[in-house]
């Protein structure tokens, strides 16, 4: 097969969908990738790395688009990419649909093929293509917020490890999932006071096995959230329902509770945002402030990374791309139901049944649609 790889145009957005190592196991099979002018360079990735393993480079994203069977990217494609897809092309990349109504109606009108990384399954239910990114970004989110934290950043100024006689910094992390366990990965090695609430008395088990006394397990049904938010200095949000859109945990009116100058990092953002006041800001200019709280919303946090960040999303991309290529999508997703799981939009039909749901769309189910 064809596959091509477009240069990401969402600002501020370095990471690229294939490296040169995934280009050469792909080209060694016999497969012809093309890969935009200088995709991978704020990466790190020049294009005589890719064309050393056999890639083309091509100059325009347009000949891209039009020339390859599937197109392998990192973020949703933006309305000008939309526009280029061809009917029956294959997208593979992330989409998180369910916050975008405007894309997912530019995908059902290309009648492609759009297969979303974030919803992609494993044999324990987990989002084995999703996990990469979370863990950078819940990993990234406690740098975030303690840079926020600071006076010029318009935040308590306070230090978030606290400082000899000084008492630490308060988090709370909504979401033990893979965004909360690396996100309190840092701020317990950054000595903060870190309380992590879940609605899986499980998880929280496992959660207090890693970390042991350095963090205080919080369970949602038995929490008094108003409580906890009023004396946190940092909030992280890190909720995630697959491939639907983010509860709202956090509404308007608590923000009147929280101290002045504390911080909210709303990871969740991609899904939008489980904190009311939420929306999606850049990393050129990551923050704004609502009743004196600091918002970091920046909706591809994994994008300031570029170089950590595609290494580790393409190992686990790359066994999938590969069954895409080798056995076309119908074959490589009825021959496995967790690769299915990844299939939002099909032919002008919704395929995921979160996304149908919260736009009103007629739903059809994944085996139906490639039967």
């Amino acid at each position: 097969m064809r596959i091509g790889v477009p240069k990401e145009i969402k600002p501020q957005e370095n990471r690229i969908g294939l490296t040169p190592d995934s280009v050469k196991v792909l080209t060694s099979n016999g497969h012809e990738v093309l890969v935009e002018n200088n995709g991978g360079y704020e990466a790190g990735f020049e294009n005589d790395h890719y064309k050393k393993v056999g890639a083309k480079i091509v100059n325009k994203a347009e000949d891209i688009f039009n020339d390859s069977d599937i197109i392998v990217k990192v973020k949703e494609p933006l309305k000008n990419e939309v526009a280029m897809i061809k009917e029956n092309q294959i997208i593979f990349t992330y989409l998180h649909l369910a916050a975008t109504k405007e894309l997912t109606d530019g995908l059902i009108q290309s009648k492609s093929v759009c297969i979303a990384y974030e919803t992609v399954t494993d044999k324990n239910g987990k989002l084995p293509l999703l996990a990469p990114m979370s863990a950078v970004a819940g990993r990234m989110s406690i740098q975030a917020g303690a840079h926020s934290l600071e006076k010029n950043q318009k935040g308590r100024g306070l230090l978030l490890g606290g400082a000899p006689g000084v008492d630490p910094a308060n988090v709370v992390i909504l979401g033990g999932g893979v965004v909360g366990e690396n996100a309190a990965l840092i701020a317990t090695g950054m000595k903060a006071k870190v309380h992590i609430v879940d609605k899986s008395e499980k998880r929280l088990k496992e959660l207090k096995s890693i970390f042991g006394d350095k963090i205080i397990p919080e369970l949602s049904d038995k929490t008094d959230l108003n409580k906890l938010i009023s004396k946190c200095d940092l909030l992280i949000g890190g909720v995630l329902i697959p491939g639907a859109e983010a509860p709202k945990l956090v509404t308007k009116n608590m923000l009147k509770i929280m101290k002045r100058g504390s911080v909210i990092v709303d990871v969740a953002i991609d899904q939008g945002g489980c904190v009311e006041t939420s929306k999606p800001t850049t990393h050129a200019d990551p923050t704004y402030i609502v009743d004196d709280i600091v918002h970091y919303c920046v909706a591809n946090m994994p994008g300031g990374v570029p170089r950590t960040s595609t290494l580790a999303l393409n190992k686990a991309t790359l066994p999938f791309l590969s069954k895409l290529a080798k056995d076309g999508y119908q074959k490589a997703l009825k021959n496995d139901p967790n690769f299915l799981a990844g299939l939002n939009v099909y032919k002008g039909n919704v395929t995921y049944r979160a996304v149908a749901d919260v736009f009103g769309y007629k739903y059809l189910s994944p085996n139906q649609a490639i039967a």
